[in-house]
């Protein structure tokens, strides 16, 4: 069994959409600890949405991106008698949002020659749509974890 997570660091929801989520996500994106820059690279991708996609609150967007996103099994190495699995498991609720954003983050700059704003305003708009890099990578995922459904005894 898990230890329990001690002193979580808690985010307080965000300036304009008062999410929790969302201020993550700009957290998510952040370099240096340049929070305005990630903000306005945010706000700008949500505006960017707003007026694409003709929606009256993109953040139905990016809720629908995020759960097209997240995976709900991944594969883990375990060794076992000198030799190596890919176990799969169940991903808990916190590490799928996490790893939704990772995979959404890095498919936006993974586009070259688009400012990021851009850039992730197409990313969102294509995985709440079922499309693009990030659930691909969820589809391989979930692939590689079927193949491997043979090794889930070894689960621990």
């Amino acid at each position: 069994m898990r230890r329990p997570v001690k002193n979580r660091n808690m985010v307080s929801p965000d300036i304009k959409y008062s999410s929790l989520k969302l201020e993550k996500f700009i957290n998510s994106i952040m370099w240096d600890g340049k929070k305005n820059t990630a903000r306005e690279i945010v706000y700008g991708a949500l505006d960017i949405i707003k007026e694409k996609e003709g929606v009256e609150d993109p953040m139905e967007v990016f809720e629908n991106a995020l759960k097209n996103a997240g995976p709900l099994v991944e594969v883990r190495s375990r060794r076992i008698g000198g030799a190596n699995y890919q176990v799969p498991r169940e991903v808990r609720n916190e590490r799928r949002i996490a790893l939704a954003y990772r995979w959404i983050i890095d498919s936006a700059r993974g586009r070259k020659g688009v400012k990021m704003a851009q850039a992730l305003a197409t990313e969102l708009i294509e995985a709440s749509k079922g499309e693009g890099n990030a659930v691909k990578k969820k589809k391989d995922t979930h692939k590689m974890a079927e193949s491997n459904k043979a090794f889930a005894h070894f689960a621990w």
